[in-house]
């Protein structure tokens, strides 16, 4: 019997009847997305309102759980390339505890105890500690899940089409999330929560299979991803890039409750018009890749990104309808950043010559920067405002002032900033190479 080849497993995601692979794989995405936002949006904005705790501690504790957890991710990577090793079960047997851990952190980070609700350093410990532990759960899952697809293997197209199933059910946990505690609360947003992620943890396990490879203690144990000097400049230009976004996700509940004055039942309008837009765009940032490249065509988002939010510096109390335009036009902006940097990643690992080997690795790096970015967001955000005179409900103008430098201007510093080391890091050597490629072929022989 002839031995499947390395792309079997991605030819049926371009079969008749794709469209129930592409599902089986991509439908864990769904909750990993949707979990998302009340960890790292709501929860901030939960804790301060509900519990009224201090800004610039609950930004420590935001900021050390989320280090932690950043911390870890190049670790889970390895464990979760050594565990493709040993084999798919096994994956899935460390998805499946994950799950059931990431669920059961979100119910007690959303309700904790009375105990610890009487007093602001037990509700703080408390948070600290659960927040470590369910970050950490949502790591593994998340690196697992990421890996699966990406050894899968194939070509282009089919790549391709592995992680758009992966990134659209994604969009739709974001806007589901985005839409459910404004509609249905908290506790009906946890309980739908768990149905789907164990939804989805049953259709993962019915999904493709990755080929088997004899990988050696030797290729598993080789020198770490930050060694690759161009690894290292490309995630460099994530994490500014994506503390600039983190930001004003974790102070958009703010800004609109007490800058816009906006009444709460529009507050979901607004997170699911940013997700809704984002997810429209993807088809039109795809289309300008091939005349603008990769690398120009996300410059080309951080500089929508900027317009849009020195415009939402002018906003005031009631022009709700003016920052629908923005999120729509950050939406938009945001959908550069959700392709286009993974893209980089990929051709990156393929020209590295880690395909098939380590990418395990290589995206616990990557999720590394990506939680750092939110670390970096609380920590320097939060402390900020509460520095500067903003406490929620605030009406002061120069509290609100402040709250507007936060999420509007810094912001637009640490955009400008990306695509300064975007351009000198990434397009700017490409174009020297592609020079010399050049010169190299028109001189004589």
């Amino acid at each position: 019997m002839d031995q499947p080849t390395a792309t079997a497993p991605a030819e049926r995601f371009t079969a008749p009847g794709a469209w129930q692979h592409g599902l089986r794989y991509g439908l864990m995405g769904l909750p990993l997305a949707f979990v998302a936002l009340p960890l790292y949006v709501i929860l901030p904005n939960h804790y301060a309102r509900s519990f009224a705790v201090p800004l610039a501690a609950l930004g420590a504790v935001l900021l050390a759980a989320r280090l932690f957890d950043a911390v870890l991710d190049p670790l889970i990577g390895r464990w979760t390339d050594r565990l493709f090793a040993r084999s798919h079960r096994a994956v899935l047997a460390a998805g499946a505890a994950a799950a059931g851990v990431l669920a059961l952190g979100l119910w007690g980070l959303l309700f904790p105890p009375a105990a610890a609700r009487a007093d602001i350093t037990a509700l703080l410990v408390w948070a600290g500690v659960l927040m470590a532990i369910t970050y950490t759960a949502y790591s593994v899952a998340s690196v697992a899940h990421q890996t699966w697809g990406t050894r899968l293997g194939g070509s282009e197209a089919q790549r391709s089409r592995i992680s758009a199933w992966r990134e659209g059910l994604a969009l739709v946990g974001v806007l589901t999330a985005a839409v459910l505690p404004g509609t249905l609360g908290l506790d009906a947003t946890v309980i739908a929560f768990a149905v789907l992620l164990a939804l989805g943890w049953w259709a993962w396990s019915w999904a493709v299979v990755p080929t088997a490879r004899s990988l050696t203690l030797g290729v598993l144990a080789a020198r770490s991803p930050l060694a690759q000097p161009r690894f290292v400049r490309l995630l460099a230009v994530f994490v500014v890039n994506g503390t600039a976004s983190a930001v004003p996700a974790t102070l958009v509940l703010f800004f609109v409750q007490d800058r816009l004055q906006a009444p709460a039942s529009i507050e979901p309008a607004f997170l699911a018009t940013y997700f809704l837009c984002a997810a429209l765009s993807l088809p039109l940032w795809v289309r300008l890749v091939p005349r603008l490249g990769l690398a120009r065509t996300w410059l080309a988002g951080m500089a929508l990104s900027v317009a849009v939010f020195i415009w939402a510096a002018t906003l005031g109390a009631g022009d709700t309808v003016a920052f629908l335009i923005v999120c729509a036009l950050s939406g938009i902006a945001l959908g550069t950043d959700l392709a286009l940097p993974s893209a980089l990643l990929t051709g990156l690992m393929d020209e590295l010559g880690e395909r098939g080997q380590r990418e395990g690795a290589y995206l616990g790096w990557w999720n590394f920067a990506a939680k750092l970015n939110l670390a970096l967001a609380a920590g320097l955000a939060l402390p900020l405002l509460g520095a500067f005179g903003y406490t929620p409900g605030a009406r002061d103008p120069q509290a609100l002032w402040t709250l507007t430098v936060a999420y509007c201007l810094l912001p637009c510093a640490l955009k400008l900033l990306a695509a300064g080391l975007l351009h000198t890091l990434l397009i700017r050597p490409a174009r020297r190479s592609a020079a010399a490629l050049s010169s190299s072929l028109k001189a004589p022989s």
